[in-house]
Formats: C-alpha cells, structure tokens, sequence
C-alpha cells in the first residue's frame, strides 16, 4: 500500500485505513502559477494527488521547474499553444495514463486526462482531470460547449454501466444551485447559469448517480471557487462555485472533509480540497 499523506485535520481510527487528499484547481496558466508559488504551496498541502486544468504549456515547455521532486506528473497539451490543457500530479504511483475522451473537441484541445492509481482496493481506482469548455464569448462556443456536454453524457453512462470507481475533477464551466452563485437572478441568460446546463448537472446526479464530492461535506452558501477580475469580485465574493469533483457513488461514501482553498491566489480559481477515507481489505 503506497503513503498517503495524514493530514492534521482528520485522523483514520483504525489501521487499514487512510486519507487521500484530491485537489482541483484551474491554474489559468501552468508557468504563470508557478510563478505565484503553486509548486511551493503543493509541497505542504498535504495534497496526493492534484488535478490541473487551463495549464497552457506545452511539452518543450513544461521543463524541470514544473516537474518537483516527490511527484510523478503526466500532461495533455491541447494542439494550439497557450490553450486549455489538462495535467495530473500524483504523490502516489500512476499504472497508466489515458488522454481524451474520443470526440474532437476534447482531444484536440487537451480537455480529459485520466489516470489509474494503485490505492490496495479491491477494483481499479481513476482519478481524472477535465476541463469542460466556456460558452460566454458567443453562440458558437455555446454551441460548441453543448456538443461536448452531449457527448461526455453517453461517457458518464457508459462507465456507471460498468461501475468504474472514479472521481473526475475539474473546471466544469457551470453552477448547479442557487447555492452555488452570488448573483443567481441576473446571470440566468448567462453561459454557465443557463437552465439547460445546470439541467445536465442534475441528470449526472439524480439520474446516473454521481455524487458532488464537495457537498457532501460542505452544505454552506457563499462557497465559491472562482471570481471574475472584474469590479473587486474577489475581496467582495461575488463567485461563481463551478469546479467540481464529480465522483462514482463509492467514492462519495468515503467523503470525510472539503474546503476551498483562499489564503494564497494563483489563478481567478481556487484550489477545491477533498478528503476521501478509505479502508484496505
């Protein structure tokens, strides 16, 4: 059985269990959070395993200063520099790496990567990153966005269909609840407050049986996980709570704490925090 790191705050109460420490974050920039101190933060985060979205760096780019010791790392570029991408960093050995979900806009744009993590369970464990297209700059990208909500559906059903044990982390591009935004009344006719998106989040959970890791932890209002950088959002929390760790319902059983993480800045989201005990055979 691999280490995973205790954190302080939650103590396993009896010897075959441990703690697994997932975080989600979108960087908005893999080079420009390292910049801020991401790396530094990652290393007393107690984090196992951390899921990035937005990285916008490339394989010639991602060089040694974004590869810290201790970790092992795999990235998906998207085919044109300086956009979307996922990476996955993971304390705790990878036995395989997937790239893409199979349909252009996820795999040309580096949108989906999964990985198979060694935890001592009985089945296969997968810790994903996503990164779910925006629709705000127009029709077209809504458009684009809604194919992909379509598309990535029949995936989430096919993997219930086969039981997968899975938590797919991510910049999901849509609030759920009015629970969930600051300004639920004026932003119904935006990109990611519209009926029909959040409307596909209520499928994923009510209807297929996934599980927001978050709230099975946190049930409190004015929890968000991204601000605009416009009109002092930020210092007066007007946020939007659109990164999610969408889970298989095994996983969600296994929830024991979930925070945002709010003390130091490295992108226009913040890092989601969860905690998952788990018990060996």
């Amino acid at each position: 059985m691999p280490y995973l790191h205790r954190p302080k705050s939650h103590h396993p109460t009896q010897d075959n269990q441990r703690l697994l420490r997932v975080v989600s974050i979108n960087v908005n920039g893999l080079r420009a959070a390292e910049k801020k101190g991401l790396f530094d933060w990652l290393e007393s985060s107690e984090a196992d395993i951390v899921c990035m979205q937005e990285t916008r760096i490339t394989h010639e780019q991602w060089t040694d200063q974004f590869k810290p010791k201790g970790w092992h790392a795999a990235l998906f570029p998207a085919e044109r520099a300086g956009y979307a991408g996922t990476a996955i960093y993971s304390r705790l050995p990878m036995s395989s790496i997937n790239r893409g979900l199979g349909f252009e806009v996820a795999d040309s744009q580096g949108r989906f990567i999964t990985a198979e993590v060694d935890l001592g369970l009985d089945q296969s464990v997968f810790i994903s990153s996503l990164y779910l297209p925006s629709g705000s700059s127009g029709d077209e990208v809504q458009a684009r966005k809604d194919v992909f909500l379509e598309n990535y559906q029949h995936i989430l059903r096919q993997w219930r269909d086969e039981k997968k044990s899975i938590i797919v982390c991510g910049d999901y591009n849509i609030v759920h609840k009015r629970i969930d935004i600051k300004n639920w009344s004026s932003n119904q006719k935006a990109s990611g407050c519209l009926p029909h998106e959040r409307a596909w989040l209520d499928h994923i959970y009510d209807d297929l049986g996934y599980v927001d890791a978050f709230r099975i932890a946190c049930k409190e209002s004015d929890v968000y996980s991204w601000w605009s950088n416009r009109g002092q959002a930020r210092m007066k929390n007007v946020g939007w709570r659109i990164d999610y760790q969408v889970c298989s319902p095994d996983w969600g059983e296994r929830v024991v704490g979930a925070w945002v993480y709010k003390d130091t800045w490295f992108s226009d989201h913040a890092p989601v925090v969860i905690d998952y005990l788990i018990t060996i055979p």
